[in-house]
């Protein structure tokens, strides 16, 4: 029952993103309906599955996290598409602002897809644990196009809460080497979600540590780029474990 609610929902979702893409060459009523109907339908898409991941018992915990998760990601790609849309709005066809919309809209496809593959894989409990991983995978490659992005962070922060967050890497490699050996689904549905947070929490100290008041611009570069090579490296991991 939620997952065709879930199923009728998403599709709903992405009908409204390409009035969003579509809107913005078009007048601002129509792009204020899109808007404001992708908003309600995000809001009925999260309730479905906030219901789904509730039905399947507080036992499995991790796996309520997988859908949560997964849910958040499209609401994220959601609001970063209603913003591409209004900066690409009433411009013209070769204008970066449109490739950035065109790029917005890919992203926000992705995550619905994957959704709905989490929501399929959530009822075999045998791919449980590979369509969480390949979920994070996704979701750390998204988080670390972000982070290689020429924005500036809103706030800044010390060297010190960087390499802080540096020791939820170590955990989770840890964590992703023992689910390897195990090959136990709930290990690997426990790293997927380990993973997501202690990537994404280093991602965003690293960045904010980099453009402190009084690190320089080639200490800048260095931090970016060894931030960079921290996370291929983990998904260089994450890989060989899915593989596993």
């Amino acid at each position: 029952c939620y997952r065709e609610n879930i199923l009728k929902t998403a599709k709903a979702l992405v009908e409204d993103t390409k009035l969003l893409v579509s809107g913005a060459a078009s007048s601002q009523d129509k792009l204020a309906q899109a808007a404001q109907s992708s908003a309600n339908t995000i809001t009925q898409l999260a309730e479905v599955v906030k219901l789904g991941a509730a039905s399947l018992g507080s036992d499995d915990p991790e796996t309520q996290v997988v859908l949560i998760n997964a849910i958040k990601d499209v609401a994220k790609a959601l609001s970063d598409l209603i913003s591409a849309t209004k900066g690409a709005a009433s411009k013209p066809a070769d204008d970066p602002s449109m490739y950035q919309l065109k790029g917005a809209a890919k992203v926000m496809v992705t995550n619905v897809t994957s959704l709905l593959k989490t929501v399929k894989a959530v009822e075999d409990e045998a791919t449980r644990g590979t369509r969480a991983l390949e979920a994070t995978i996704e979701y750390i490659k998204q988080e670390l196009m972000v982070f290689q992005s020429s924005e500036v962070p809103e706030k800044t922060s010390s060297p010190e809460e960087s390499i802080r967050m540096t020791k939820g890497i170590t955990m989770a490699t840890a964590k992703a080497v023992a689910a390897g050996n195990s090959c136990r689904q709930e290990d690997v549905i426990a790293t997927a979600n380990l993973s997501r947070k202690a990537v994404s929490d280093m991602l965003t100290a690293c960045k904010q540590a980099s453009y402190h008041p009084d690190v320089s611009e080639e200490v800048r570069e260095r931090a970016l780029r060894f931030g960079t090579e921290c996370t291929l490296g983990y998904l260089e991991l994450l890989e060989h474990v899915l593989l596993v």
